[in-house]
């Protein structure tokens, strides 16, 4: 069986600081939203774990969209 490519795992190391580093950006920039508009008891647990999910949507989201970017550019270099 063949060895996978080395860069396959410097790729992977960067797909997972770039989803972590997003989702911790994602955390930062949801503590200015006002979610005790759609929260009956803000300071509660429920809705603590609906903030750090709401982080890891949008963190997963928007890393998901930069990873894929830069595999199409990458695969430019085949188109011609």
């Amino acid at each position: 069986m063949e060895a996978p490519p080395s860069f396959l795992g410097g790729q992977a190391l960067f797909n997972m600081v770039l989803t972590l580093l997003l989702i911790a950006i994602s955390w930062w920039a949801l503590q200015c939203v006002k979610l005790d508009l759609f929260v009956r008891d803000m300071n509660g647990n429920q809705a603590k774990l609906l903030q750090v999910l709401l982080s890891i949507l949008i963190g997963y989201t928007v890393a998901r969209f930069f990873i894929d970017y830069i595999q199409w550019t990458n695969w430019l270099r085949y188109l011609f």
